[in-house]
């Protein structure tokens, strides 16, 4: 049996490789994504003082700190019984929404947008962010690069530091804002607005408006139907911050929703002894393997996902957008403003880019709310309303994240959980992977490109996988050779579990 390696995988958070095994007549027969790394946060958080979750897990990551710094923050509101105040939630969704710009931004731009504004088959010294500046042109790179630095600057100022925040604390946020920071968050999501609708009009003129790459989007070389998750506001439209917990079957039907706090009632997590990564899937639909439909319990959480399950955008430029992409897909509406889920993963990058158009458009709407500015950003816990267990969930770019917290009687970490959004993804990209392989190759001998292509069936999903690398495996080999100064082996040490 031949094997093909494509080590490291590129343009991603994190380190991973793939393995392709292929038989005697050239076909595919396996496909195994690993993850070589451990980052291990869950369990060295044990004996740890809760208060200290916001600062600790932000540093699973350095490109989605903000995630993990409100998830945990959200927690602690529950842990401690501190409800935050009016403005601490805006505040805290002000940041989030500066952090989404720049994410998606970020993988539209850098990760995802080479292989389709250079082009899948490029060859790989020109498939880049350099590629991308030379074929967009330098005034459109400084775009980029201005939006990313605006947005952190915002970043910086609401959450105390530039990469991660420390502003967080229970029952609400550590600082106010003055009336010119207002001013200055104001001004920034209106130019973020028009950044955004001039990246959609790229991916138009450059996607949409090219016949292969509307066919490599349509067609059913990354295609699954799998159930569909994200969170939603009281209207059922797409939030980032807070909200229901939203399921949807391959067929658009609701299938569960429900509040973060009763994840453990909906979602189970499988562990394999040969990764670090867990495998959560539908408690109610079961553990059916590597298999998509509607009798697998696997779900897909991205923003493809988080649109699939929604009544469309909160915002009237996203929400345009939105009905557009359905429509050009030719889904019918389940409902007066629900379509169809999309089930060709293509079709997230463009997803990506329509919630970077609501983004912006809430960061507007809560610079102009007046209360942002009020001095009342916290409500201080007390005593009396010390819970000891708390979970708190919001969208991270690549899928919900939920963190929970148990601790004992004096708020110290006895246990820690999180499933974060390349976990719940974890089942959906190995079988991308696994599906474009057996549609791409026919030989032993693939050309470069289309290992592209089969990258690319990872890259759609965003994953970070150092956030996602938590589960530690149960089994331990170990050898431990001892050698004298001339290199002799003088004794050799096993452990074999």
């Amino acid at each position: 049996m031949a094997r093909i390696t494509i080590d490291p995988i590129t343009r991603l958070e994190g380190h991973g490789r793939i393995d392709i095994f292929l038989n005697d007549q050239g076909r595919v027969e396996n496909v195994c994504f690993q993850v070589p790394e451990l980052r291990g946060f869950e369990q060295f958080c044990v004996g740890r003082m809760a208060e200290e979750m916001p600062v600790i897990t932000n540093r699973i990551c350095g490109v989605c700190p903000e995630a993990h710094h409100i998830a945990a923050t959200k927690a602690l509101d529950a842990v401690f019984g501190a409800e935050p105040t009016s403005v601490a939630k805006k505040l805290r969704e002000t940041i989030y929404m500066a952090f989404f710009i720049t994410d998606h931004t970020t993988h539209f731009y850098a990760l995802g947008g080479p292989d389709f504004i250079v082009g899948p088959d490029a060859p790989p010294s020109e498939r880049n962010i350099l590629g991308v500046a030379r074929k967009v042109g330098l005034e459109v790179a400084g775009e980029v690069i201005a939006c990313r630095k605006r947005n952190h600057e915002i970043i910086t100022f609401l959450g105390g530091k530039s990469i991660h925040p420390v502003a967080g604390v229970p029952g609400g946020w550590s600082r106010a804002i003055t009336k010119e920071e207002q001013a200055t968050i104001e001004e920034t999501a209106r130019r973020n607005i028009e950044f955004a609708r001039f990246s959609l009009s790229i991916f138009e003129k450059i996607v949409l408006n090219n016949p292969v790459y509307l066919e490599m989007i349509t067609s059913d070389t990354y295609l699954h139907r799998t159930y569909s998750m994200g969170t939603v506001d009281a209207d059922n439209r797409v939030n980032f911050y807070d909200g229901m917990i939203r399921v949807v079957d391959p067929e658009g039907g609701e299938f569960v929703k429900y509040h973060p706090s009763e994840y453990r009632e909906h979602i189970a997590e499988r562990v394999e002894s040969w990764t670090y990564l867990k495998y959560p899937y539908l408690k109610k639909v079961g553990w059916k393997g590597l298999t998509d439909g509607i009798d697998s319990g696997i779900y897909t959480a991205t923003p493809l996902s988080r649109l699939n399950v929604s009544e469309g955008m909160a915002t009237p430029l996203a929400n345009a957008e939105y009905q557009r992409m359905y429509e050009t897909f030719g889904c019918k509406k389940i409902t007066n403003d629900r379509y169809q889920p999309i089930h060709h993963r293509m079709a997230t990058h463009w997803a990506r880019l329509i919630e970077l158009l609501y983004s912006s458009e809430r960061m507007l709407e809560l610079a102009l709310d007046p209360e942002l500015t009020s001095p009342e950003t916290r409500n201080i816990p007390e005593p009396a309303r010390f819970v000891g267990e708390g979970i708190g969930s919001v969208e991270a770019p690549r899928g919900t994240l939920t963190h929970h917290y148990v601790t004992d009687g004096r708020a110290v970490l006895t246990k820690v959980n999180m499933i974060v959004g390349t976990t719940n993804n974890y089942a959906p990209i190995s079988m991308s992977i696994k599906r474009a392989a057996e549609k791409l190759i026919n030989s032993n001998a693939p050309e470069e490109a289309i290992l592209n292509r089969i990258e690319m069936a990872f890259r759609l999903y965003d994953p970070c996988l150092s956030c996602a690398t938590h589960f530690l495996p149960g089994k331990m080999p170990l050898t431990i050779s001892l050698r004298d100064s001339q290199g002799v082996l003088q004794r050799e040490i096993r452990r074999k579990t």
